[in-house]
């Protein structure tokens, strides 16, 4: 369990490195994190078309199960 929750400014694939459970949910909401993972999850999700709230509550949820 993470001891603070992910921020939409964190980049995508630290997140990936340090939380491997976030991978199905970045797939899940179509973010590149092959080819623009470097770039933050805000940042992801507006390129990629997702809902930035919902995606980051569904990392939350991951890390915290």
């Amino acid at each position: 369990m993470a001891d603070t929750p992910i921020t939409k400014d964190q980049i995508v694939n630290n997140i990936i490195k340090e939380f491997p459970s976030t991978i199905e949910v970045f797939t899940r909401f179509a973010i590149d994190s092959c080819c623009g993972g470097a770039a933050s999850i805000e940042a992801s999700a507006s390129r990629d078309g997702a809902d930035l709230d919902a995606l980051m509550a569904e990392l939350n949820k991951a890390v915290s199960e």
